[in-house]
């Protein structure tokens, strides 16, 4: 088990390469419009509220087909946490590739924390309409209306846009985020880690995700359990979602075929941290 580092952190999965699209898919072609508009938000300018309002319906319409657990070729390289942090998420791509000559896929909690987190999320967003099989973006804890109006987002984005209108459009967003990927049948990847209600990825398959995160239950579990040296389940300090052991990790790589689950929501100082002997 793998925790991938916020911030200025990519995992790669597999050796650097320009990534094939999978057989059969082929990006959206786009007009000059939403190109002109990455280009201006790869300075960390902003764009207007009509053409936020217009992107992020363009990300809806792709968002809402995905399912809750995506299905990732190789290569792709694994990014965690960025909190609003704009010019690490540009050092990601610098060393990492310009998408989209290089897949990625990002474990969520784009935003809050850091000053550029509406710059960051738009960004990421307009990436995804354009490459949307080269970008996958995986829900966060803080992808969520509560959590965002305590920690910075909603605030952010009233000081920059002068209303409430760009942050409803971002959260409508978050509720379409999927919840997890499997990576080339191997890795499972998500943003907190597992749940005592879910042993299988059928069962996270059926869960409804269109929502609010809730307070408890299996969604929240995905988005706010860690992984601790204990064995079997323990409550855990964050007041949602569990802690979880080794043999629980076993047991689901076991059930589900995997080889290692790769999940952010955690600092690490070493970029990236085995846990649970690797």
């Amino acid at each position: 088990m793998a925790d991938a580092s916020p911030a200025a952190s990519a995992v790669p999965a597999a050796a650097p390469a320009v990534a094939p699209l999978p057989p059969g898919c082929v990006n959206v072609p786009t007009g000059g419009d939403l190109d002109a508009q990455i280009e201006q938000l790869s300075r960390c300018e902003l764009i207007k509220e009509s053409e936020v309002k217009t992107l992020c319906a363009k990300a809806k319409e792709i968002l809402i087909n995905e399912d809750n657990v995506q299905h990732i070729p190789l290569p792709v390289t694994i990014c965690g946490d960025i909190h609003g942090q704009f010019f690490d998420l540009k050092e990601l791509f610098k060393v990492g590739g310009e998408c989209p000559q290089t897949n990625y896929i990002f474990l969520g909690d784009f935003v809050d924390r850091g000053v550029y987190s509406v710059e960051t999320f738009l960004l990421l967003i307009a990436l995804k309409v354009r490459y949307p099989r080269r970008v996958t973006l995986l829900r966060g804890n803080h992808e969520s209306r509560q959590i965002t109006q305590v920690y910075g987002f909603y605030d952010e984005c009233v000081r920059k846009y002068g209303s409430v209108n760009v942050w409803r459009y971002c959260t409508d967003i978050f509720d379409l985020l999927s919840l997890s990927a499997v990576i080339g049948n191997r890795i499972f990847c998500v943003h907190g880690g597992l749940s005592p209600s879910i042993n299988t990825l059928d069962q996270i398959k059926t869960m409804e995700r269109k929502q609010e995160v809730p307070h408890d239950g299996s969604m929240c579990d995905l988005l706010w359990s860690d992984p601790e040296e204990i064995e079997g389940w323990g409550l855990s300090p964050r007041g949602a979602g569990y802690l979880f052991g080794t043999d629980i990790v076993q047991q689901w790589n076991l059930t589900n075929k995997l080889e290692l689950i790769c999940r952010a929501h955690q600092l690490v100082m070493e970029v990236y941290k085995w846990m649970f002997n690797e």
